[in-house]
């Protein structure tokens, strides 16, 4: 497993290869929603697992938060642990960058995923791009 921040171009179209995948074909989420005026500023991490891309995720700073975000693991690559790697690296980088803690819009269906990984919800359900979502938010330990 290898994971790279993203600074290609030909990087970033793997990282947008995979969300289309993940999110528009499995999830039906419109093409028009998953693309946003952020692609350019957020910092983009690309996961290769026996060398393929596999899994990404993007943070970016709002409100002094890391908003991590569009974390997604192709479908044969699911159950290695992808995500929390993923998760994991965007911390580290978050942190790097001065922040001591991050908020995510977390599918209703991964919320004890985040959990896990010490996230606390922070509010009610609500629907993003037709899914249910909720906030939530964890502070960085030193």
């Amino acid at each position: 497993m290898k994971i790279k921040q993203v600074t290609t171009k030909e990087q970033l179209e793997k990282v947008f290869h995979i969300r289309t995948t993940v999110f528009v074909e499995e999830q039906g989420v419109a093409l028009e929603d998953e693309f946003d005026e952020h692609e350019e500023t957020a910092k983009h991490i690309l996961l290769y697992y026996n060398n393929e891309p596999a899994a990404s995720g993007r943070f970016r700073i709002v409100d002094g938060f890391a908003k991590i975000e569009r974390i997604c693991v192709l479908k044969e690559f699911r159950k290695y642990g992808l995500g929390k790697e993923i998760v994991t690296s965007l911390e580290q980088a978050a942190k790097k960058e001065g922040l001591t803690q991050a908020k995510l819009h977390g599918q209703v269906q991964a919320e004890s995923f985040y959990r896990k990984l010490g996230y606390k919800t922070s509010s009610d359900v609500f629907m993003e791009d037709g899914i249910p979502h909720v906030i939530m938010k964890k502070e960085f330990l030193c």
